[in-house]
């Protein structure tokens, strides 16, 4: 199983940013796919997740109305948009996948993670 992750950055307060995730070696469409944080000096927190059938559910109610996200079984990608980016949400940002649906999976700990990719809001 891999997960990349790719388009992290620098970007200012206010902004946008659109990250995704890449998933090889498994049945993407079977998964549910997530997104965890983790930031500097804090401990890791789920931020959303998308199931094997679209349902989305927020890990942290800080990113509602602001994040969203959506998969391409297609391209087994799944795609977490960040607007109305805060300094707080800087973190490394992890893809992960889980083969549970996304409450499950994030009680009894996601089965695969992906390397970070760091997300920089900042002036």
């Amino acid at each position: 199983v891999q997960l990349q992750a790719f388009g992290g950055g620098l970007v200012q307060p206010g902004g946008s940013l659109r990250l995704s995730c890449a998933g090889s070696g498994f049945t993407f469409r079977d998964y549910s796919i997530g997104w965890f944080r983790q930031a500097p000096g804090k401990e890791r927190e789920g931020v959303l997740c998308i199931g094997s059938l679209g349902t989305t559910r927020y890990y942290t109610d800080s990113v509602k109305g602001r994040f969203t996200i959506s998969r391409d079984n297609a391209k087994n990608t799944v795609t977490l948009q960040m607007n109305s980016l805060k300094p707080g949400d800087t973190a490394v940002y992890y893809c992960v996948a889980d083969p549970l649906p996304c409450v499950e999976a994030a009680y009894y700990g996601m089965d695969y993670w992906g390397k970070g990719t760091l997300v920089n809001v900042s002036s």
